[in-house]
C-alpha cells in the first residue's frame, strides 16, 4: 500500500538525517530530492545544458561522489529555477512516491508541488546561523577549507533563491507540520518527526 510522507525544508535544517531516520523506522523507500537537482547542476559545471541534464538524467548520476560540494550546491539551487528542468525531473518523483511499500521524499517543494496529496507532511527548519555553523562543521571536517562567514552568506543566498522563485518556491505546505530544529538534537527531531507521521497515519 502507497503511503508518501513529504519532508521539505532549506539546506542544513536536518531534513536529510530526519527523512533517513524517518524511512528506515517505518521500513520505507528514501529518496533526497536534492540529489536529482545536484546531479543535474554538476553536469551543467562542464557545460552542459540544464534542461538537457535534467531529461536525460539517470539513477547512475545520483551516485556520483562530488554532488556535496559547495559548487555543485550552488549550481544545484541554480538550476532548479528553471521551469524545463524541475518539470523533467517531477515524473520520477511522483512515481518514486507512489510505489509500493510507502515512501520518503525530501526536499523544497515535495509537500506543495510533487506530492500534494501526500498522506504525511512535515517542514524542517531552523535559523540561518544554526544551518550556516552544522554546514561549516560538515564542510571542514571533509577537509573543505572555508570560513563561517562564507558558509552562512552561502546558506542566505540559497534561501532567498529558493524561497523568492517563480517556480515552485520553498514554503510550508498549510498542512504540513513545521519542526524548528535549531535548539533540538538529532535524537528530539526524529522523535518529533515520528509522532507527527504516527498521527497522521491513525
Amino acid at each position: 500500500m502507497a503511503f508518501t510522507i513529504a519532508i521539505d525544508g532549506p539546506a542544513a535544517a536536518g531534513k536529510g538525517t530526519i527523512s533517513k531516520a524517518v524511512a528506515l523506522h517505518f521500513g520505507f523507500a528514501h529518496l533526497d530530492t536534492g540529489l536529482l537537482y545536484r546531479a543535474v547542476g554538476a553536469k551543467t559545471l562542464d557545460g552542459t545544458d540544464p534542461i538537457a541534464a535534467a531529461q536525460a538524467l539517470v539513477a547512475e548520476d545520483l551516485e556520483a561522489q562530488d554532488l556535496r560540494t559547495p559548487d555543485v550546491a550552488q549550481a544545484a539551487s541554480r538550476v532548479a529555477v528553471i521551469g524545463d528542468v524541475r518539470a523533467a525531473l517531477v515524473d520520477f518523483q511522483r512515481a518514486f512516491a507512489r510505489r509500493a511499500g510507502g515512501a520518503v521524499l525530501d526536499g523544497r517543494d515535495i509537500g506543495t508541488v510533487i506530492c500534494p496529496r501526500a498522506e504525511a507532511k512535515l517542514f524542517v527548519t531552523a535559523s540561518a546561523e544554526v544551518r550556516a555553523e552544522r554546514r561549516y562543521q560538515e564542510l571542514v571536517g571533509n577537509g573543505t577549507q572555508t570560513s563561517f562567514e562564507t558558509v552562512l552568506a552561502d546558506v542566505k543566498e540559497r534561501d532567498t533563491r529558493d524561497r523568492d522563485r517563480a517556480e515552485a518556491p520553498m514554503v510550508a505546505a498549510k498542512d504540513a507540520t513545521v519542526i524548528d530544529t535549531s535548539a533540538l538534537s538529532i535524537d528530539d527531531a526524529i522523535s518529533a518527526a515520528i509522532t507527527a507521521i504516527e498521527a497522521a497515519r491513525g
